[in-house]
């Protein structure tokens, strides 16, 4: 007689997942990255299904652990990747001391944009915070922000990239809590650069959203 054979096992499955960086400032974003072997449906706490591998980008607001579950005919698995958020840094208390326009250089600081682009970056959506923050406890301060480019491209090019970083600025200010009437913008495309050298450390310079106040 024949012998009977056990059907072989099923494999469990396995998973992995991490964040870089695990450490932040508030405002900051993280890469989630993760993977799965024998998997049929994979699931994060906070987010929901997902891809049984894959990249996502995420901007916690408070420290959290991404926690990830993968089922599988085997049975299960999970993996955790912990980020810690960072509270942002306490705004210069301005003293007796220092005049408004002492106070505002100490506290708003300038934004940077990547190249041919008015889209707002991750580092400088933490200093538009800060920025906002400052801007909000000092309701009496109304500002300029200028456009700025580098010298690659025509006159007329610039001149609406450096209004539409300004209008970007000023609109990450005011979705932050800063009043509209107290922001007024300008654009000087590459008309006005920080520096005059033709490399790309200078033209990363040149490529701002320049903050002063409004005499």
């Amino acid at each position: 007689m024949p012998t009977e054979t056990a059907p072989p096992a099923t494999a469990p499955p396995t998973a992995q997942i991490s964040a870089t960086p695990a450490s932040i400032s508030a405002g900051d974003q993280v890469v989630l990255t993760w993977r799965t072997v024998d998997a049929t449906s994979v699931s994060i706490d906070g987010i929901g299904d997902v891809p049984t591998s894959g990249v996502k980008t995420v901007t916690p607001t408070t420290s959290t652990s991404y926690h990830l579950v993968a089922r599988g005919a085997g049975g299960t698995a999970d993996a955790t990747a912990r980020v810690t958020v960072n509270a942002p840094p306490a705004v210069v208390v301005p003293t007796n001391t220092m005049s408004t326009e002492e106070q505002f250089k100490a506290n708003v600081q300038d934004i940077f944009f990547d190249y041919d682009t008015s889209d707002i970056r991750a580092d400088a959506q933490s200093t538009l915070s800060r920025d906002a923050s400052f801007l909000v406890s000092h309701p009496e301060i109304k500002i300029v922000i200028g456009g700025y480019c580098d010298e690659r491209g025509s006159n007329e090019y610039n001149i609406g990239l450096g209004q539409s970083r300004a209008d970007a600025a000023k609109n990450a200010l005011v979705t932050a809590g800063v009043a509209a009437n107290r922001i007024r913008t300008v654009s000087y495309g590459k008309e006005k650069p920080f520096c005059t050298e033709s490399t790309e450390e200078c033209w990363q310079q040149n490529r701002r959203g320049g903050f002063s106040m409004d005499q």
